[in-house]
């Protein structure tokens, strides 16, 4: 019997190394004797016989083994031809028998269009179609794989469904765009696969699925198959309000976590929460602590727990560490219910050489530049993304959009978006390679932020997304239209710098470092600023904030509680570290957990609350936020004293008559104080730094005091006179 089986093209199909295995694999039409057939070839290594099955009657027909190794043909007669609709049936050598819809009769999942889109770098929503994805064929259920390896001489998907011997699950490489596609029947939710890929030196290397929602707890690096849409969320209120209000006008209280350090459990894996468990705490403190949002550091799949998550592999796989992609939406949706937003950390800067990851994927420099001098951050010793590539800047965006979309987050901080402006970040002369115009800025990672902010906002609206720029680049918070990169926020790290290094002075030298405090005013309505004090702030030596802090165990606690007061009432959004707000002693260690215990202290409970009731004022006060991001929302009264170390500021709604006066003393001494004011008036003290309930000294003004409008001062028509309690700011609101 002649089937028109050319022997000679089976060796790659044996070896599991074809790039084209439908060619010999799955249905073909054949002719026997002048009459039209179909021969059905599958490669089953491990079995022992094999069956055609019709469904329509059950009935089988038993194919030849035609090659040793295992591979097997059946024919379909003339009749049934035109359209054939069969399984397969194998009996493995171990005894059992299953039966399967053929690998290779199944159409592609991706389109023409899917591939276009793709290879132009617009194909925002590739994550349904990359990866795996379970499928329904014919009632046939199974997982549809797919992954970009252009440069791979063969691609095989290996996993717990083949005992990871692929040869039996080649996959199809559609050209020219580089992806290779299988339907694997008979497989599902739960399991664990890799892609064994032979490079273009041939090598064999196993990789992770760049797309895999799912993965193994590390240090095991298989992904794992996982559908993202057996969720019923439960925050439709919520999303319209993100939708409908403008975000920037709103308090932003930024709680920043490190969910496995936050709070241990006893009966987690390394002490570790689950998302769940996670979700109750978490709201329920930053509900009592007033912060509107919580921003987690990366929570993507890493495989190293000392990177804190800023060495990403897994980029669509939310991390295992602490439970399923189902656990970490129901911890988004409680946030929501609760009124609590959601900021993840975002790593497009770079990622680690691991060699199950996107380092030399396929291969070849698929996901990074082939010159180093281009292609490896020389800071963190990892790889930087090609953002000249299409398909690579695709990604990356699409895997932004991605959290948003099945994850609903609320917000994008963007890491290290300075090493991505600049071709010589970090770099010595000859150590870099000039743009197209011999310049340093990175053209590329610039279109790629604009890309990514237009599509964000485009898609999302009331998104926010942030950018941890600490240079001078224009017009990070600007719109894209206007030349801006179109970030939302952008984290203010001049006056972090600026304001630490000053309270770090002791108090007597602080005349002659004035301008430290006031420069921030200079350039604070050039962007849309967020004043963060960020895990960076306390790790690598740098001491927790209350050891950064002057003086002597109680002026610590009153710096602290001033820098606290001062921060929160100048222009710009909050950002506060986890355990910051208890006055830790010890630097943040990914290990361990916050300090709860020195809550037993009073000094430390003052402090919390003095976190919560500055977070508190802030959602309460328009004058705090309202206008946070131009002139018209702040006002200085007396920025010049040096001498006495003393600011005094106005913070203004947009109801004219809507307006705190605040004063903050960077001295330890008691001061009587006269301070203009725009009118005359009872002045109510509303909050005090010293006050007892914070633990501080008790010095302060009662219920508030009367403005004097016999007396003008600092230019104003009236003043008041107050007791400047000692380090600490006091805020007045007038009745």
């Amino acid at each position: 019997m002649q089937t028109q089986l050319n022997l000679d093209s089976l060796s790659d199909v044996i070896s599991g190394m074809s790039a084209n295995p439908a060619a010999v694999l799955g249905p073909h039409s054949v002719e026997i004797d002048g009459r039209r057939a179909v021969a059905v070839r599958g490669y089953f290594p491990s079995a022992q016989q094999a069956w055609l099955v019709d469904p329509r009657s059950d009935s089988t027909r038993p194919m030849r083994r035609v090659h040793p190794s295992g591979l097997y043909e059946g024919l379909i007669p003339s009749a049934e031809s035109a359209s054939p609709n069969y399984r397969i049936r194998v009996s493995n050598s171990n005894g059992n028998t299953i039966e399967m819809k053929d690998p290779y009769s199944v159409p592609t999942f991706l389109t023409d269009f899917d591939r276009y889109l793709f290879g132009s770098g617009k194909h925002w929503k590739i994550y349904d179609k990359l990866g795996a994805h379970l499928r329904d064929v014919d009632g046939h259920v199974g997982v549809n794989f797919a992954v970009w390896a252009p440069n791979a001489q063969s691609v095989q998907v290996v996993g717990d469904f083949n005992h990871w011997d692929g040869r039996s699950h080649c996959m199809q490489k559609s050209s020219p765009s580089g992806i290779w596609e299988l339907f694997v029947p008979n497989t599902g939710a739960g399991m664990k696969y890799k892609f064994r890929m032979r490079t273009q030196d041939g090598q064999i290397v196993d990789k992770t699925d760049p797309f895999g929602v799912y993965a193994e707890l590390p240090p095991r690096t298989a992904s794992v198959v996982q559908p993202l849409d057996l969720y019923s969320w439960n925050d439709n209120q919520w999303m319209e309000r993100r939708r409908s209000e403008n975000q920037l006008d709103r308090p932003i209280n930024v709680y920043e976590v490190h969910l496995g350090s936050w709070r241990k459990s006893e009966s987690g894996v390394h002490g570790w929460m689950n998302y769940r468990e996670l979700a109750h705490q978490l709201v329920q403190y930053c509900k009592e602590m007033g912060f509107t949002h919580l921003e987690l550091m990366p929570i993507s799949e890493h495989p190293f727990t000392g990177s804190w998550g800023y060495q990403t592999v897994g980029y669509f796989a939310v991390t295992s560490r602490y439970g399923t992609p189902e656990d970490f939406m129901y911890f988004v949706d409680h946030c929501h219910q609760n009124g609590i937003g959601v900021i993840i950390d975002w790593v497009p800067a770079h990622f680690p050489k691991d060699g199950h990851g996107l380092r030399r994927f396929d291969g070849s420099a698929l996901f990074e530049h082939e010159d180093p001098r281009q292609g490896e951050h020389p800071d963190w010793g990892t790889m930087i993304f090609n953002y000249g590539r299409h398909e690579v800047r695709n990604f990356l965006v699409s895997n932004a959009l991605f959290w948003m979309d099945k994850y609903h987050i609320d917000g994008v901080r963007v890491d290290a978006v300075a090493s991505m402006l600049y071709r010589d970040y970090s770099r010595k002369a000859g150590e870099w390679v000039p743009n197209e115009y011999g310049g340093r800025e990175n053209i590329e990672a610039i279109h790629l932020l604009r890309e990514f902010n237009t599509e964000s906002h485009a898609q999302y609206p009331g998104v926010l997304t942030i950018a941890e720029e600490s240079t001078a680049w224009p017009g990070v918070s600007r719109p894209v239209e206007t030349g801006g990169l179109g970030f939302s926020l952008k984290w203010n790290m001049g006056w972090m710098n600026d304001t630490l290094r000053y309270m770090r002075h002791d108090p007597i030298h602080r005349q002659y470092h004035h301008n430290e405090l006031t420069f921030s005013l200079i350039y604070a309505f050039t962007e849309n600023f967020a004043l963060p004090l960020s895990h960076d702030e306390v790790v690598h030596g740098k001491g927790a904030l209350i050891a950064q802090m002057a003086g002597d165990l109680w002026q610590k606690f009153a710096n602290l509680r001033l820098l606290y007061s001062y921060m929160w009432t100048h222009p710009g959004k909050k950002l506060l570290f986890m355990g910051s707000e208890l006055a830790q002693w010890h630097e943040w260690n990914y290990d361990g957990e916050i300090q709860w215990d020195l809550l037993q202290w009073e000094t430390h409970r003052g402090m919390q609350r003095l976190v919560a009731d500055l977070n508190h004022l802030v959602q309460r006060e328009k004058a705090l936020h309202e206008i946070d991001f131009n002139g018209e929302g702040f006002e200085w009264i007396d920025c010049m004293n040096s001498g006495d170390s003393v600011l005094g500021y106005l913070r203004k709604g947009r109801d004219p008559n809507d307006f705190l006066v605040i004063c903050s003393n960077f001295t330890p001494i008691v001061r009587q104080y006269r301070m203009g004011v725009p009118k005359g008036g009872y002045y109510r003290e509303v909050f005090n730094s010293d006050s007892s309930y914070y633990a501080g000294s008790n010095v302060g003004n009662h219920a508030g005091v009367m403005a004097d409008t016999t007396i003008p001062h600092h230019g104003r028509p009236a003043s008041i006179t107050f007791q400047m309690p000692p380090l600490a700011t006091v805020v007045f609101k007038p009745e």
